[in-house]
C-alpha cells in the first residue's frame, strides 16, 4: 500500500523510527477518504485521531461570533500532520472545525494505541515528544507571524510551508489563513511578481 510506505518514510525522517519500530504500530495505522467539506474534526467534539495526509489539504477554522464570518487559523497539507492538538493530547473539546478543503485522504492512529506505543517503546515516546514540540512550534510562529511580520511575510512563510496550496484552494482561504482582505493579497502578489 503507497500511503504505509510514504508513512513509513515520513516517520523514519521526523522520528528516526527504523523498520522494526513501526513493525510495533502496524496494525494500528488505517486509511480514510475524505470528500471535500467533510470534517476531520468538529467544533466541541473531542479529536481522537492523529492523521497523517497523503493526498489533499486540510484547514482549522474558527466561526468568528459577531459576524458570522470564518476564519482560517492552521492549514495542514501533504506529508504532513492533521490533528486538533490540544483536543488530541488532553481528550477534551475542541475550540474549532477542522475539514478537509479537496478531497483528501489520511492514514491515522487513535489516541488510544499511540498511548500503547509510548508505553512499549522508548522511539515511539521519542516521537511523542518531537510531535508535541512540533505543534507547538507551529503555534507559536503562527501567534508570533501576526505580532512581528507583515501579511507579505506572513504570505513568503506559506509559500515556504506549503508551496503547492495556491493551486489547490480558492484566494479567500488563503487570504482568511494570512488574515487580510482578498484585494491585499491580490496586491501583494502582484508587488512580489513585479521584484522578480
Amino acid at each position: 500500500m503507497i500511503e504505509v510506505e510514504t508513512l513509513k518514510y515520513a516517520l523514519q525522517a521526523f522520528a528516526n523510527l527504523n523498520q522494526d519500530d513501526f513493525k510495533l504500530s502496524s496494525s494500528f495505522w488505517h486509511v480514510k477518504s475524505y470528500k471535500k467539506g467533510e470534517y476531520y474534526n468538529e467544533y466541541k467534539s473531542v479529536c481522537k485521531y492523529l492523521g497523517f495526509i497523503t493526498d489533499g489539504v486540510f484547514r482549522s477554522y474558527i466561526i468568528d461570533k459577531k459576524t458570522g464570518e470564518e476564519k482560517n487559523i492552521f492549514l495542514y497539507t501533504v506529508h504532513g500532520f492533521v490533528v486538533t492538538f490540544k483536543s488530541f493530547i488532553n481528550q477534551i473539546p475542541c475550540d474549532y472545525h477542522t475539514q478537509a478543503m479537496t478531497d483528501a485522504s489520511v492514514i491515522y492512529i487513535c489516541i488510544t494505541d499511540l498511548l500503547n506505543l509510548y508505553e512499549q517503546s522508548h522511539k515511539w515516546e521519542c516521537f511523542g515528544r518531537l510531535l508535541a514540540q512540533e505543534a507547538f512550534n507551529v503555534a507559536i510562529e503562527r501567534t508570533e507571524s501576526f505580532l512581528f511580520k507583515t501579511p507579505e511575510e506572513r504570505y513568503l512563510d506559506l509559500i515556504k510551508h506549503h508551496p503547492h496550496i495556491f493551486n489547490s484552494i480558492p484566494q479567500y482561504h488563503i487570504s482568511s489563513y494570512l488574515g487580510i482582505q482578498a484585494p491585499s493579497l491580490s496586491r501583494i502578489r502582484k508587488r512580489l511578481i513585479g521584484k522578480k
